[in-house]
């Protein structure tokens, strides 16, 4: 009989974790050298997570569509649909990474569509205070109005840190999320340093609300990073260990989310239909992508009707 220790290599990658699967990427060497291991294969996600192409046209290529594909009940319109297949999954998975429990306090950096998607959920789950920061006006307003967040504009205060640890009693958030990723705006000092160091090409990533959102949380907290990241610099890991909290994070694990997802949508509890701020013909999609890209006209999600 095989050992123990062999029976436990020998273990998949449980199925519910469909953003790791073993089997759909056609070219794992381009992952290896740099994760360990290679990722499932992405959507629009460029070659390195396997060159498959992205949804916005008229036809798609879908593989292994028999897994990908869900029924969409009776009563869940097309537009809330749409997004229980993007924004919706991957904030409802952040807040789900969260363990929350009655009385949790959650505070979520971003108020874009995952943003937005991560304090709705937050709530769902059981939080009793949810905390969003941003520094766009339309999307506080979004948050507050859709999510019942409390808002914090980084912009009008001189420490986001200080500013929720007055909020929270001087014990900081339970969990945070960091719905920004790596491409963060932010002020100080730490923010030029991060722009300079990427003018010199000596990073990627912008790190300021992933480093605020492990200062900000409490002793023994979660930390759930839902943003994107690539090569980082200053990453406070001394802050991680000695504060005792746990760290959660992933490309988004749709198909494990989406039964209830579904359920949630056809009951009226979450409804992301409201994230489609703008919509446009796919002959228009230069336009759409650069308002998206630059938030400019109070753009938070482009849908594109073939």
């Amino acid at each position: 009989m095989p050992s123990r220790a062999g029976t436990r290599a020998m273990r998949e990658v449980p199925a519910t974790l469909s953003s790791l699967c073993d089997n759909t990427h056609p070219k794992p060497e381009l992952q290896e050298p740099v994760f360990g291991y290679p990722t499932a294969g992405i959507y629009g996600y460029t070659h390195a997570f396997g060159g498959y192409a992205g949804a916005h046209a008229q036809y798609v290529r879908v593989p292994f569509a028999d897994n990908d594909c869900f029924k969409v009940p009776e009563g869940v319109a097309d537009e809330t649909a749409l997004f229980l297949s993007d924004a919706a999954p991957t904030g409802y998975m952040g807040a789900d990474f969260c363990n929350i429990q009655p009385g949790d306090v959650v505070a979520v950096w971003g108020c874009g569509g995952v943003g937005l998607m991560a304090q709705q959920s937050a709530r769902l789950m059981g939080a009793e205070r949810v905390i969003a920061i941003d520094r766009y006006p339309e999307r506080l307003q979004m948050a507050r109005e859709h999510a019942g967040s409390e808002t914090i504009d980084y912009t009008q205060v001189d420490s986001v840190l200080e500013v929720l640890k007055e909020m929270t009693g001087g014990r900081g958030p339970d969990a945070c999320i960091d719905a920004v990723g790596m491409e963060a705006h932010g002020t100080g000092s730490q923010y030029a340093y991060d722009r300079v160091k990427q003018a010199l090409r000596l990073e990627t990533d912008r790190g300021q609300a992933l480093r605020e959102a492990i200062m900000a949380c409490r002793k023994g907290g979660t930390l759930s990073v839902l943003g994107v990241y690539g090569l980082i610099d200053k990453f406070p890991m001394g802050a991680i260990m000695n504060k005792g909290m746990t760290v959660r994070s992933a490309q988004q694990h749709g198909q494990a989310y989406m039964d209830r997802l579904l359920t949630h949508a056809q009951k009226g509890e979450l409804n992301p239909a409201y994230l489609a701020t703008h919509r446009f013909s796919l002959e228009d999609g230069p336009r759409g992508y650069d308002m998206f890209k630059h938030k400019t006209d109070g753009c938070v999600r482009a849908v594109f009707a073939p």
